[in-house]
């Protein structure tokens, strides 16, 4: 799929389970994306659905100049900011989930590829908001710097100074936590 273009103007040319491809495509991953501000899995899947729905309603507002999953995660983005100023919450716990088959693995391989995902997690949550943005935009929604850089409202540059200085950080932070664990 070419990030839901095509189906996108296929629902508007009418065809209802085109908008069913483009949800499947995209919903979990802008659920993930919103949940990493809004630190509310409920909240997160609600601004999505909210977001799905601006693409309903408000079906001129997308003129097909970016992709449809850089529109999407702009305007969840923006909800998620509109949700925190309304409730005034933040919350700094981070859920990652990965797309590793759980039957392909022994039990061991199991337990140890846990315990990486939960010492990363906990290390990217120590980074700063901006540097955990990039990080899951890049890494974990396989966006390219310019969509990163729409979704962040920042120039690519910019974004690839903060995704330099996210790395940078999380060396630092694993090699303390490898030194505590020593």
């Amino acid at each position: 799929m070419d990030n839901g273009a095509s189906s996108y103007r296929r629902f508007l040319d009418g065809d209802e389970s085109a908008f069913d491809e483009i949800m499947q495509e995209l919903f979990t991953g802008l659920v993930f994306f919103v949940n990493r501000y809004v630190h509310d899995v409920h909240a997160a899947e609600d601004i999505a659905i909210d977001a799905f729905s601006d693409l309903i309603v408000y079906k001129h507002r997308y003129n097909f100049k970016v992709t449809l999953k850089t529109y999407l995660f702009t305007i969840g983005k923006n909800r998620a900011l509109d949700y925190i100023r309304h409730r005034k919450v933040i919350d700094s716990a981070q859920i990652y989930e990965t797309d590793i088959s759980e039957d392909e693995k022994t039990l061991e391989e199991t337990v140890l590829a846990d315990e990486q995902k939960r010492i990363i997690n906990a290390a990217v949550s120590q980074l700063p908001e901006d540097m955990r943005i990039v990080i899951h935009l890049i890494y974990f929604e396989d966006m390219t710097y310019e969509q990163a850089a729409k979704v962040m409202k920042k120039n690519t540059k910019q974004i690839d100074n903060l995704l330099y200085r996210a790395k940078k950080e999380l060396r630092t932070i694993l090699r303390k936590s490898e030194e505590y664990l020593s």
